[in-house]
């Protein structure tokens, strides 16, 4: 929809992705002057305060979470916030929020940082104030479900009120500047698309590394796992720019419509092509951090690490493996794709006894935003007794290959398109039914077979199976 919000509510306003994301990304961008100076932000959650006291909530946070040298105009931005107190699970205090916003939905943006179980009242608490019609648009943060079935019901609790271009799902890793950066690299160079196929490529890894425990996410995570709070959603999203088909425009629907086709295209996984596991005690960064267990204080047989291969069933990736890894209290807090080329098919070197490597590719995405790739030289000298080559590295440190004024956070992007209604960024209902599709299928399997976590040491790379699943395949994972 083709409108500028001059109004945006924030539901959940006093939660914790509030504090540490959406409050700082918004004064961000008001100090850029990058959204209108008239737009009004109106907070809403059950605490019981008053405007003044949200203000001074916000302004807490802002000073706790965002660099001092982005709080320019911070005042300014202050006097943007209103509040209104409201639980959301009944109709009462819709009106109320309704009159505080400017009664009609026309020119409004709202974004629910709810749990899930909110979304079906708050969205009857909206109907019911006529806060959906007209020029408005709905922003949903995840999860959206445990499943295909909650997924869905939550999509059509959704689409009762909004149409599908008036949805905005998000998946924060797509407000990554790096994530961004991986269409511009296929798809703005001839030097990477006419080789991004299986006759060139031998595997592709994808990890996301967290050193972190629960934290506060205790409740939430024991009845998610690290497959749903992780593989389903933001693991699922960079397979598909990996493996998707060149667009025909930047534009949402022709990129949400190639990357939907690849989750549609994902193989459903076999018998021992997962790993699952649970941190005990160890040392992270020579901290000692207890198991996973003792952090939540009872026995559980949640997954805190999963390790796949996945398989794209289509032209360009059929015979190529796709590693995918995450767990948490890792060694290092990382997100990296690995594209992996093929060796080459003939070595004129081998007779002057110089082996050759294969190229490979790294992304890094966090916590440093990077290109690396790996190509083969000459080293220096008279080659008496024969050549030698050497890999080494191209690379391409994005923040220095860049200079700015500042780093941006991804909800910065995602709130701003959100604004403005640009939906590129943003997750559609087929793809988010469609990485559940897969991800229901691996739990059914994993159900069926009986399987249970292994135990993994806490600041290791998971449990031995995972690192024994690639090397099965003379395949090793890039550490």
């Amino acid at each position: 929809m083709s409108f500028t919000a001059d109004r945006l509510i924030l539901f959940g306003a006093t939660g914790d992705l509030a504090q540490r994301m959406l409050l700082p990304s918004l004064c961000a961008l008001d100090a850029d002057e990058l959204i209108h100076p008239d737009l009004k932000i109106i907070g809403t959650a059950r605490s019981e305060m008053d405007d003044a006291g949200f203000r001074d909530f916000a302004r807490k946070a802002l000073e706790k979470y965002l660099p001092a040298d982005r709080r320019g105009g911070m005042a300014d931005f202050l006097n943007r916030l209103s509040y209104q107190p409201l639980d959301a699970t009944t109709l009462e205090g819709y009106e109320e929020l309704a009159e505080k916003a400017g009664r009609t939905g026309n020119g409004l943006a709202i974004f629910l940082s709810t749990a899930p179980s909110l979304f079906e009242p708050t969205i009857a608490g909206l109907k019911h104030a006529g806060l959906t019609t007209g020029d408005v648009r709905i922003g949903l943060e995840k999860p959206l479900g445990v499943d295909l079935e909650s997924s869905r019901e939550i999509n059509d609790a959704v689409a009762s009120a909004f149409s599908e271009d008036r949805i905005y799902r998000i998946d924060h890793y797509l407000g990554k500047e790096t994530v961004q950066n991986l269409l511009a690299l296929r798809f703005a160079n001839i030097l990477f698309e006419p080789i991004w196929n299986s006759n060139y490529i031998d595997h592709v890894q994808i990890t996301v590394g967290e050193t972190v425990g629960l934290e506060s996410r205790v409740a939430y995570y024991d009845d998610s796992g690290a497959l749903r709070d992780m593989v389903q959603n933001h693991m699922l999203q960079l397979l598909a720019l990996v493996c998707m088909e060149p667009p025909t425009s930047f534009d949402a629907t022709a990129i949400r419509d190639e990357k939907v086709k690849v989750l549609r295209a994902l193989r459903r996984v076999a018998e021992g092509e997962t790993v699952t596991g649970q941190y005990r005690a160890g040392a992270v960064s020579g901290e000692a951090v207890p198991g996973y267990d003792d952090e939540l204080g009872k026995d559980s047989d949640t997954e805190t690490f999963v390790a796949i291969k996945a398989h794209v069933d289509n032209w360009r990736w059929k015979g190529v493996p796709f590693y995918l890894r995450t767990g948490k209290r890792l060694p290092k807090r990382i997100t990296e794709i690995v594209v992996q080329f093929r060796q080459i098919p003939y070595s004129i070197f081998d007779g002057r006894g110089a082996k050759t490597q294969p190229n490979r590719l790294v992304i890094g995405i966090q916590p440093r935003e990077n290109v690396h790739l790996a190509l083969m030289a000459k080293m220096p000298g008279l080659d008496r007794q024969g050549i030698r080559l050497r890999s080494v590295p191209l690379d391409i440190s994005l923040p220095d290959a860049f200079k700015g004024p500042h780093r941006r956070i991804a909800y910065e992007r995602l709130l701003l398109d959100l604004i403005e209604g640009d939906q590129t960024l943003f997750v559609r209902r087929d793809e988010v039914e469609a990485q559940w599709e897969w991800i229901d299928a691996i739990r059914a399997r994993w159900a069926e077979e009986g399987s249970e976590p292994k135990e993994y040491t806490a600041g290791s790379w998971g449990p031995s199976a995972a690192i024994a699943l690639a090397e099965r395949d003379g395949v090793t994972w890039h550490e």
